[in-house]
């Protein structure tokens, strides 16, 4: 790959199923995109060896108290902010356990900040102020996988001892030489030339939620296919954790929802309290026991 022919990159060359895109009737626009989208999930499933490494990792660094941190620029930036974001609702963690940084900070979200993309030592700046750890991870996201922003964040990743992913879309990409681990999912030109927006940000918004969704499993924060760690902050979220304990324990709602505000509004200790008969203190000591998994606590 050369660096100064951009359009060696998968995700730069030109796409021959769609040259005339421009002239086709709306429907036929949406089908051109369609069947370009079908192809991602198949490149996605081409790499979950290399997402499995990944999740261990993530697994290893949350339980022994380090982070997971999602850096990029632009989209890729955005869509590890968007995953970092879910994750409190979802499993219940604190908001500095997975962690998204985009590049030219919070503001970028919304609007695009010129150069900061480009500047690797801004990279090492954001983490330097995070205050990076051997115990952390590092994702590095970039569609081209050539941003020096995450390239300047995997390289000071490597020298602080974290370890250091490169999510790109590219293969034999150069954020994967920064990096201990690479998934490289290479979904092939764009319907639209370059507008990594498209199959390349379906990749890595697909690969982002095994990261975060498997490591948060491992962890603990699911039964069955149910989320027992939901954070309940809205009504909507209150009746999912009221459904939740029925659907494991049998409970009737009523039940349910009472043993739910016994229990300060959460949902594991609800469902050991329900399932074994006891208080919300035994419960909780049931659940540190198991590490917070569920099945375990009720089964011991």
């Amino acid at each position: 790959m050369k660096e100064d022919n951009v359009f060696e990159l998968s995700t730069e060359k030109v796409n021959q199923n769609t040259l005339g895109i421009d002239t086709a009737s709306t429907g036929e626009i949406l089908h051109m995109m369609n069947e370009e989208d079908q192809k991602v999930a198949e490149a996605v499933r081409l790499v979950i060896p290399q997402i499995e490494e990944v999740v261990d990792k993530v697994v290893t660094s949350i339980s022994q108290g380090g982070r997971l941190i999602y850096m990029g620029a632009g989209t890729s930036g955005r869509l590890g902010v968007l995953d970092a974001v879910e994750c409190p609702p979802t499993f219940s963690v604190d908001s500095d356990v997975v962690v998204g940084l985009i590049a030219g900070g919070e503001k970028a979200f919304v609007k695009a900040v010129e150069g900061a993309e480009d500047d690797e030592g801004l990279g090492v700046s954001d983490l330097k102020e995070f205050g990076l750890t051997p115990l952390d991870t590092v994702v590095g996201i970039a569609a081209s996988g050539r941003t020096p922003y995450v390239i300047g964040g995997l390289k000071y990743a490597r020298e602080v001892g974290a370890t250091a992913v490169a999510l790109s879309c590219n293969t034999g990409s150069k954020i994967s030489a920064e990096a201990e681990l690479a998934i490289e999912v290479d979904a092939g030109p764009e319907a639209l030339t370059g507008s990594t927006r498209l199959k390349a940000g379906t990749a890595q918004k697909m690969v982002l939620n095994m990261i975060s969704t498997a490591s948060m499993i491992k962890l603990g924060k699911a039964y069955g296919n149910l989320m027992v760690d939901v954070n309940i902050s809205n009504y909507k979220l209150e009746q999912r954790a009221i459904g939740i304990i029925e659907s494991i324990t049998g409970a009737d709602k009523e039940t349910a929802a009472a043993t739910l505000k016994k229990a300060n509004n959460e949902v594991k200790p609800s469902i050991v309290m329900i399932t074994l008969g006891c208080g919300y203190e035994e419960a909780k000591n049931r659940l540190e026991d198991a590490n917070g998994y569920v099945r375990l606590a009720i089964e011991k």
